[in-house]
């Protein structure tokens, strides 16, 4: 989904030398297109197919010897070295690039089997796409380490009654999705499936519904269980095999997470008061956590410090200790389990000549949890109208990756702000709730 303005920023962000690519005419153009702004870019490997000017990837891999001689000069791989880096959405800056060492995998052991609850010989089908850390922490490290097949379901739309018709055919055991994925399985009438192979469902990447729990529940007999984690992460609350799960809560936390509520004071919050999601490293720093944003040091210490790292989430903990989710502290949307950083749809919007200044909000959906709204005020040479709308949102589309597009456009003539300067994009939220 990403063009090519976001293939250019990941590429010089993170100075990409390689790029291997999946054989699709969409996708090879805005590789190719984001070459001339690429300058450490130096390889192009296609899976899947063949091209001038690309290697193919296929070929090479059978073609390469099936032993391994370490290069004169370079040493082996340790712990602490870099093993991979994601790129996550923020709402200040572009997406940040979270550096994670080559022992990550093993905190996903706790992922796979205390949370996913896997089963050795069985058979897990996380729904993520892989351009996110979920399809890591779903579909690879700790599934395989504890013993469970990865089942991959590719498909261009999502069907409900195709993914059940799916899940039931090849025997899925164990099953991850998003809230939105049982919401549009409970509009189905489910006792027509025979569901009886499926024997665990868990959820997370935006708050569940507890009707939708309550549904999928008493539809199949299987409780849903939450958790709670970042890209920075690994699941740090979780509703694991050994608790009653609460609709709608995140669950409690992981055993090696020393997780805290506090206020804007760094004060611990009592029970039932909402504060922000913290860890504290001054014991240790769990298996899986992050070491840091690559190449910018300076946004690092601002969310960890003093041994402390800060979420940017908001949450409360009820008197059983299981943590309630509020919202970020800061802007991000979570729309059908994809997260999306403000600031990029604002950046695509304001590059139409007929966007003067725009602001970027969540509104809730009962399907995909949230949805993007632009408010937006227009330059002088141009009125609103639906043809305008339709036009702005095939713009967001071109620029950056198309699920990003604002379902909602408002146009007004100006917008809320602070004495700074400073757009109130809780003055937007509170508004619509009006």
């Amino acid at each position: 989904m990403l063009t090519t303005k976001d293939l250019v920023y990941r590429n010089n962000a993170a100075d990409i030398k390689m790029i291997v690519c999946v054989a699709e005419p969409e996708v090879i153009k805005h590789v190719e297109e984001a070459l001339e702004k690429s300058p450490t870019l130096a390889v192009k490997a296609l899976v899947g197919g063949s091209k001038e000017g690309w290697l193919d990837f296929n070929y090479e891999l059978e073609a390469a010897s099936g032993e391994f001689s370490r290069p004169v000069g370079v040493e082996a791989s340790e712990n602490k070295d870099i093993s991979l880096l994601y790129f996550t959405s923020g709402t200040t800056g572009m997406p940040k690039m979270v550096q994670h060492n080559f022992s990550y995998p093993l905190g996903h052991i706790c992922t796979a089997k205390y949370w996913q609850n896997v089963q050795d010989d069985g058979l897990h089908l996380t729904v993520a796409d892989t351009g996110w850390a979920k399809a890591v922490w779903g579909k690879i490290y700790g599934q395989w380490i504890c013993g469970s097949a990865v089942f991959v379901y590719d498909y261009d739309k999502f069907v409900p009654r195709d993914m059940l018709n799916v899940i039931i055919k090849h025997g899925v055991t164990t099953f991850c999705a998003p809230p939105t994925i049982y919401r549009f399985f409970i509009k189905e009438d489910l006792t027509k499936y025979d569901l009886s192979k499926l024997k665990y469902c868990v959820v997370a990447g935006e708050p569940l519904n507890p009707e939708v729990y309550n549904q999928f529940l008493k539809m199949t007999g299987i409780h849903l269980m939450e958790a709670y984690g970042q890209t920075e992460l690994t699941v740090a609350l979780g509703t694991y095999p050994w608790m009653s799960p609460k609709p709608g809560s995140m669950g409690k936390p992981s055993p090696s997470y020393d997780i805290d509520l506090v206020d804007e004071d760094g004060n611990s919050c009592d029970v039932g008061e909402e504060g922000q999601i913290v860890l504290r490293t001054d014991k240790r720093s769990p298996v899986g956590m992050f070491d840091g944003y690559y190449r910018d040091v300076n946004l690092t210490r601002k969310v960890w410090h003093d041994d402390v790292y800060y979420t940017g989430d908001m949450a409360w903990r009820d008197e059983d200790g299981y943590f309630w989710f509020v919202g970020r502290a800061d802007d991000v949307i979570k729309s059908s389990g994809y997260r999306i950083g403000p600031f990029e749809v604002e950046s695509a919007l304001v590059e139409h000549p007929a966007v003067l200044e725009c602001a970027i909000t969540a509104v809730p959906d009962p399907d995909r949890g949230q949805i993007v709204k632009a408010t937006v005020v227009l330059t002088k040479n141009y009125t609103a109208s639906d043809e305008l709308v339709k036009d702005l949102q095939e713009h967001v589309k071109r620029v950056t990756a198309p699920y990003k597009y604002p379902r909602i456009i408002e146009f007004v003539t100006e917008l809320p702000k602070t004495i700074s300067g400073k757009i109130r994009r809780v003055e937007i939220r509170e508004k619509d709730k009006e």
